[in-house]
């Protein structure tokens, strides 16, 4: 929620914080006393265009913070990794509302502090603007994006946006609670995508594709044939070296041998003894001490050395007439040669080249345009659209009925509203183009036709209504859908909402928006003593001359909460216009009453 509203040289705002309730939140004030400023610092934070002219007189820089609380939940969530892709609003994390803001600032590299988030702008006299998140700075556009899962307005300028098809099918879908059939047709949808991008990639570079499957088909023979196998040229240098050095490796391994022990090679007796027989003697020569001690420490290892020389000369003898032919080393040669090319186009090394090989095999696979291969990826595509045709099936089921509920429900509340004969009919139609129905939300064309009165046709929202009829049926729409699926996890907020309402009907107008508040927050800027009254907490914004010699305004506007006789007075005023005996007791009167618990129409629950 909202948690608090900071404000700096604002148009007539020199300094104003704001810290709504929970619940239901009423800013009051007379016509032209600067209540649109905190809309309009809303908006700032929330990414919209920035206009020098909002900026003070005299002041160098507006600037607009808003400080959000995010429930433990929200800001565990981008921790949890249990996502849902299909999921209505933000559409890459799977999350809605706080969670999925609190996934975006985390893709910004910003994570909430103490379970907060802080948006803030500011705005030069110059004209630049810059947005920050979290103490830093980010692209005004992730400020949208994050406050737009956190605040929904609903204003004369901002009912634009339910008219987008795509906005009344996200709504549509909260509603319905469909986001398991969502969720089982993306899935169906992307591996049917998947596969068309397949066939497309086939049949528009089907040359280009055959050249590149030649090459790698002939690549692949040629590797297959020389068959290398990892470290094999490595191997067969080594043993070209040992042919090249054949007669030094003999006359070396055979000199030494023969110094080690005479008995593994033809030596003339004459030479001498070798260095085993030396220290065989000199073994015998201490044994037949038979003085104890050292000299038979000594003798024992001379006996270890004599048996470490052992294994020496056996694996020298193994060496002998191990060198291999000419013949031999031609065929290395050839060989190192043929897997040195190898590893000149594929390597640099064999392993390397054997891995390319892998690869190569599964590209073929989707580069092989034939006849045959393409009807086998059609046939497996006529599948896929067959299950894709069949969740959306389903899916459009879930709609059609939660559709014709939304409107019967809607059309219901807009009869509280002061908006008696208006309608809303919910429409869900498949989708006009018989090629291929589909599309990445399922095969509906869904479209909410407002009727504002009584006789008058059916329009697009957005294109039959004022601005508060919009903003009252933009009401109904949040309150059923509170209704249906729960606490919404935003803050609404409502202007004008009660333009063109009075008498009783602004008594119900009041406490659907305190109904409306019990499961989110609701901040509405109103100018009706019968909405104000139902308010958790009132803010009332008041023009008045500057005391300040240097303020180039000559105005200030002071934003102050009212409780108590002093709310008591500013109902009575928004009343009758004065104070008077009369007026007060009818707003301590109409503020009692606002507090009863009493039944709503058509809602089956009561506000307190």
């Amino acid at each position: 929620m909202l948690e608090e509203l900071d404000i700096r040289n604002l148009g007539p705002i020199r300094e104003a914080t704001i810290a709504p309730a929970a619940g239901m939140t009423a800013i009051t004030g007379e016509t032209g006393a600067g209540k649109s400023m905190l809309l309009s610092a809303i908006r700032l934070v929330s990414g919209g265009a920035a206009e020098s002219s909002r900026v003070s007189a005299g002041a160098d820089e507006a600037w607009a913070q808003a400080i959000f609380a995010l429930s433990d939940d929200a800001v565990a969530s981008e921790h949890s990794g249990d996502t849902n892709d299909a999921g209505s609003g933000d559409a890459d994390s799977g999350f809605t509302g706080a969670a999925a803001a609190v996934a975006k600032a985390h893709d910004a590299g910003v994570d909430p502090e103490d379970g907060e988030l802080f948006l803030s702008r500011t705005v030069r006299a110059s004209g630049r603007s810059r947005a920050v998140l979290g103490g830093k700075s980010v692209p005004r556009s992730v400020l949208g994006a994050i406050a737009g899962e956190l605040v929904t307005i609903h204003g004369q300028t901002d009912q634009l946006k339910i008219a987008a098809s795509s906005r009344q099918r996200e709504f549509l879908d909260r509603v319905a609670g469909d986001e398991a059939e969502l969720a089982a047709y993306r899935k169906a949808w992307d591996a049917l995508a998947a596969m068309d991008e397949r066939l497309e990639r086939l049949r528009s570079q089907e040359s280009s594709a055959r050249q590149q499957a030649d090459y790698l088909r002939e690549s692949i023979d040629r590797i297959n044939r020389i068959d290398p196998q990892p470290g094999e040229d490595e191997e067969l240098k080594a043993r070209r070296e040992r042919i090249e050095n054949a007669a030094d490796i003999a006359q070396g391994v055979g000199s030494a041998l023969g110094a080690l022990d005479a008995s593994q090679v033809d030596v003339d007796a004459a030479d001498g003894a070798s260095a085993v027989e030396l220290i065989n003697h000199a073994v015998t020569s201490l044994r037949a001490i038979r003085v104890g001690g050292t000299f038979s420490e000594q003798a024992d290892r001379l006996e270890s050395i004599n048996a470490d020389l052992g294994d020496v000369v056996f694996a020298l003898s193994q060496e002998l007439g191990d060198e291999g032919s000419v013949e031999d080393l031609d065929q290395i040669n050839g060989r190192i040669h043929e897997l040195g090319d190898l590893a000149r186009r594929w390597g640099p090394t064999l392993a390397d080249v054997l891995a390319w090989r892998d690869k190569a095999a599964f590209d073929l696979e989707d580069l092989d345009a034939s006849p045959e291969k393409v009807a086998e990826l059609e046939s497996e595509r006529q599948t896929l659209y067959d299950a894709a045709l069949a969740a959306a099936d389903v899916l459009s089921a879930a709609r059609v009925a939660a559709a014709a509920d939304l409107g019967a429900r809607v059309t219901e509340e807009l009869g509280s509203l002061a908006m008696l004969g208006a309608s809303l009919e919910v429409r869900v139609t498949p989708r006009d183009k018989a090629d291929d129905p589909l599309g990445p939300y399922g095969r509906d064309d869904i479209a909410f036709l407002f009727t504002p009165f009584e006789g008058s046709p059916q329009l697009p929202m957005g294109k039959s209504a004022s601005g508060g009829e919009l903003s009252r049926l933009m009401l109904a729409l949040e309150l059923v859908a509170a209704d249906t699926r729960g606490g919404a996890d935003q803050t609404f907020i409502f202007d004008e909402v009660d333009a063109g309402v009075g008498g009783k009907a602004a008594v119900e107008l009041g406490k659907r928006l305190a109904r409306l508040a019990r499961s989110a927050q609701v901040i509405v800027v109103t100018h009706l003593a019968q909405v104000a009254s139902w308010a958790d907490a009132q803010f009332v914004v008041t023009k008045e001359p500057s005391d300040a010699d240097d303020d180039d305004l000559g105005v200030v506007t002071t934003i102050a909460e009212v409780n108590g006789e002093t709310r008591v007075h500013e109902i009575a005023r928004m009343l009758s216009g004065s104070e008077s005996e009369a007026s007060l007791d009818h707003a301590r009167e109409l503020l009692s009453d606002s507090r009863l618990t009493l039944p709503l129409a058509g809602a089956g629950a009561a506000v307190d």
